[in-house]
């Protein structure tokens, strides 16, 4: 993932809506939702969902499908692994992390002088 490609995924996670949106279509799988549906779940206008589903779209986070009258939304997840990858890429300076992501290997927090 290039760094402009995780500016527009991150910009477009950094509204409230959609990210809730993006979390809510991560937990409905392949299957997605449907627009009216996620709408209905965030109490959030048909017509400020479809803004926001189309900024996340754009980002490259979510996908679509027609199904009948209705669009399906649902999250790329190599698009969600690529941002996680780029994100992550230099985490511990290069030494493997702990099974506790929550913190580094001892030798990856020492400092050169």
């Amino acid at each position: 993932m290039e760094a402009i490609d995780t500016i527009r995924a991150l910009s477009a996670l950094a509204q409230e809506h959609r990210l809730a949106a993006f979390r809510l279509l991560v937990q409905a799988s392949e299957e997605g939702m449907a627009a009216g549906a996620l709408a209905d779940s965030l109490d959030v206008p048909p017509s400020s969902m479809s803004f926001h589903l189309a900024q996340l779209a754009n980002a490259g986070l979510v996908t679509q499908r027609r199904e009948s009258r209705s669009i399906i939304y649902s999250a790329d997840y190599a698009a969600m692994n690529a941002l996680m990858s780029y994100l992550t890429e230099n985490c511990c300076g290069g030494v493997p992390c702990a099974d506790d992501a929550s913190t580094c290997p001892p030798q990856a927090t020492k400092r050169t002088a």
